[in-house]
C-alpha cells in the first residue's frame, strides 16, 4: 500500500455513459480514485477500459447526466473536454509512448511543455536544459537532458513519457493514467518500472493502471475495478485477491488450466526439420517439430526467437544450414513460397504486418483464398461472407457481421481472425510469433484453446511466447534460447513457468 493518506478521494466518476450506434459501450460507470493509490482498470477487450479512459482525458464527450470531479472539483461529464482535464491534471500515456527516437531527452521533454526562449526569440537551451534535468531527477530517469532517446532502454523511455505528460504538476494532484505501460517490456525492464511507480504512489501520486497482465495487477496495485461488457462487476482491494479469482471476475466464469501433456516422442518423420541453422544471432539451431506437436521457444529479447520463425517463413535468409519440410529440403525465397508449402505464419507485431484494418472481417478471414470467389462477372461477395461466418463461429469471434471493418473488433477477436485466415488453409506447420500479446485473459484461453485444437487435427507447431507461464500451459516441448544457441530443451512435466524463466535467465551475468 502507498505511505500517503488514502482516505482523500482523487478522482470520483459518477454514471458515465457512453453509446454508439448499436452497442453501449459504458453504462452508468461508477469509480473512486484514491489518493496515492495505484488503481487498477481491468477486463476483457470490449469491456469499455478504453472509452472510459477517453472520457476522462475529455477526448469522447460521455451522455448527460454522468459528472467528473478530481480533487474535489465536480464538472459535469458531458462538457468534459480536454482542456478541463489538463487543468485538473489528468494525463495519459499509452503503450504507444509517442517519444521522438531522432531527438534527445530535454527536447522530449520541452515539446510537452513548451521551449523556454530568449528575449530575441530563440530557444534559451540552459532554461530548456535545466528544467529537464529538475524532471529527470523528480522521475528518476536514468538518463541526462543531452542523452539521445534512441540510447535508452524502454523503461527510461517510458519515465520520459511520464515526465513530459506530467511535468506541470505535482505528486498530490490529478491522475495519471497508464494504459498497458509494461506490454512490450520483458521481465526485468517490468519490474524496474512497477518499482519505480510504487514509488510515486508513495510520494502522493495517484495511477490508474491498466494492464492485462493479472500478475503485475496483484504486484503493485491497491484496488482494481472490474469492467464487464461496459458495467462495472465490482472493485476490490487486491489483497483480498489471487491470480484465480480475479482471472474469473474479469470473464465472469472460471478459466480452466490444462496441465502439462506428458512427453511423447517425435515422429521419426517430422513437419520441421532444422539442422545446423544459422540466421540473425542464431547459430547452430537443430530442432524437430513432429505433427500433432506444440513446440514453445522462448528466451530473452533479442535472443533470436522471433528470427527463427522469420527464417523458416523465408522473412530472411538463413546464413547455413539446412531446413527439412516432410523429409524434403526446403529454403524459400519469398513468403509466398512458404505458404505454397503448408506453412502459416502468424507475426508478432499483428497491426502492422497481419491485420488489414480498414477491410471487412470477411476480407481479413478470407485473404488468400479469395481467388477462389472469383466468378465471370465479379467476386461472390454471397459466398465470401457465407464462408466468413461459418469461420467466425468456428473461431469464436465475436463481432455484429462480417461486412464489419476489422478495426472495430478487440484486439483479442482481430487476432482470432488472423488465426483463422491462416488455419483455414489448413497448413502443415503453424508458426505463431506472441500469439496472445495484448489480449484479455479470456481471449487468451480461447486462442489456446484454437492453437491446441490445430495440434489435435495434426498440424505441427513451432510457438514463441515471451511469457513462461504461458508456454507451460500450452506446449508439449520447449526450447530455450541464450548465446545463439538451443541452450535447453524441455518436455512434459520438466515444462513448469518457474523452470523456463530460470533457464532463461541462466548465465545471463556471464553472457553479458
Amino acid at each position: 500500500m502507498s505511505a500517503v493518506d488514502s482516505s482523500r478521494i482523487r478522482v470520483r466518476l459518477d454514471g458515465i455513459s457512453k453509446r454508439y450506434p448499436g452497442t453501449i459501450a459504458l453504462d452508468e460507470v461508477s469509480l473512486e480514485v484514491r489518493s496515492g493509490d495505484i488503481h487498477a482498470l481491468v477486463g476483457g477487450n470490449g469491456s469499455g477500459k478504453s472509452t472510459l479512459i477517453k472520457i476522462l482525458c475529455g477526448v469522447v464527450t460521455s451522455e448527460s447526466g454522468g459528472s467528473i470531479e478530481v480533487d474535489g472539483s465536480p464538472a459535469s461529464s458531458e462538457s468534459w473536454g480536454v482542456a478541463d482535464a489538463r487543468a485538473a491534471g489528468v494525463h495519459a500515456v499509452h503503450q504507444d509512448l509517442g517519444v521522438f527516437l531522432d531527438l534527445n531527452v530535454g527536447e522530449n521533454l520541452a515539446i510537452g511543455e513548451g521551449f523556454a526562449s530568449t528575449r530575441l526569440g530563440a530557444i534559451s537551451w540552459p532554461d530548456v536544459y535545466g528544467r529537464a534535468a529538475a524532471l529527470i531527477e523528480r522521475f528518476m530517469i536514468d538518463a541526462t537532458p543531452q542523452t539521445p532517446m534512441r540510447s535508452l532502454n524502454q523503461v527510461n523511455r517510458t519515465l520520459v513519457a511520464i515526465a513530459r505528460a506530467v511535468q506541470d504538476g505535482a505528486h498530490d494532484r490529478g491522475l495519471l493514467i497508464l494504459d498497458e505501460p509494461t506490454a512490450s517490456l520483458p521481465v526485468e525492464e517490468s519490474d524496474l518500472l512497477l518499482s519505480t511507480l510504487k514509488g510515486f504512489a508513495a510520494a502522493g501520486q495517484s495511477i490508474l493502471y491498466v494492464s492485462h497482465r493479472i500478475d503485475e495487477i496483484l504486484r503493485i496495485a491497491d484496488r482494481v475495478t472490474v469492467l464487464r461488457d461496459g458495467h462495472v462487476a465490482g472493485t476490490y482491494e487486491v489483497r483480498d485477491l489471487d491470480e484465480a479469482s480475479l482471472v474469473q471476475l474479469i470473464v465472469g466464469r472460471d478459466i480452466e488450466r490444462r496441465p502439462p501433456r506428458l512427453a511423447t516422442a517425435v515422429a521419426d518423420s517430422p513437419v520441421l526439420e532444422l539442422r545446423n541453422l544459422a540466421i540473425g544471432p542464431l547459430e547452430d539451431i537443430d530442432l524437430k517439430v513432429g505433427a500433432g506437436e506444440i513446440v514453445g521457444v522462448a528466451g530473452l529479447v533479442g535472443s533470436g526467437r522471433s528470427s527463427l520463425l522469420r527464417g523458416v517463413f523465408g522473412v530472411h535468409q538463413p546464413r547455413g544450414g539446412t531446413m527439412q519440410l516432410l523429409g524434403v529440403d526446403r529454403r524459400f525465397a519469398t513468403c509466398r513460397e512458404a505458404i505454397a508449402a503448408g506453412v502459416a505464419y502468424v507475426p508478432e507485431n499483428r497491426a502492422d504486418d497481419a491485420a488489414f484494418a480498414d477491410l471487412s472481417i470477411a476480407a481479413n478471414i478470407l485473404m488468400p483464398a479469395l481467388h477462389d470467389y472469383r466468378s465471370v462477372v465479379g467476386m461472390r461477395d454471397h459466398a465470401i461472407v457465407e464462408t466468413a461466418r461459418r469461420m467466425m463461429g468456428s473461431f469464436l469471434v465475436k463481432a455484429s457481421s462480417a461486412d464489419a471493418p476489422l478495426m472495430t473488433l478487440s484486439g483479442g477477436n482481430q487476432q482470432k481472425v488472423i488465426l483463422a485466415r491462416w488455419m483455414g488453409m489448413r497448413p502443415k506447420l503453424l508458426l505463431l510469433d506472441e500469439p496472445t500479446q495484448g489480449v484479455d485473459v479470456g481471449a487468451r484461453a480461447e486462442i489456446h484453446d484454437i492453437i491446441r485444437r490445430a495440434a489435435d487435427d495434426g498440424m505441427a507447431v513451432l510457438m514463441v511466447a515471451s511469457d513462461p507461464e504461458e508456454l507451460a500451459q500450452v506446449v508439449d516441448r520447449a526450447v530455450v534460447l541464450r548465446a545463439g544457441r538451443i541452450a535447453v530443451e524441455l518436455e512434459g512435466e520438466d515444462i513448469s513457468a518457474d523452470r523456463l524463466t530460470t533457464e532463461i535467465h541462466r548465465g545471463r551475468s556471464a553472457a553479458a
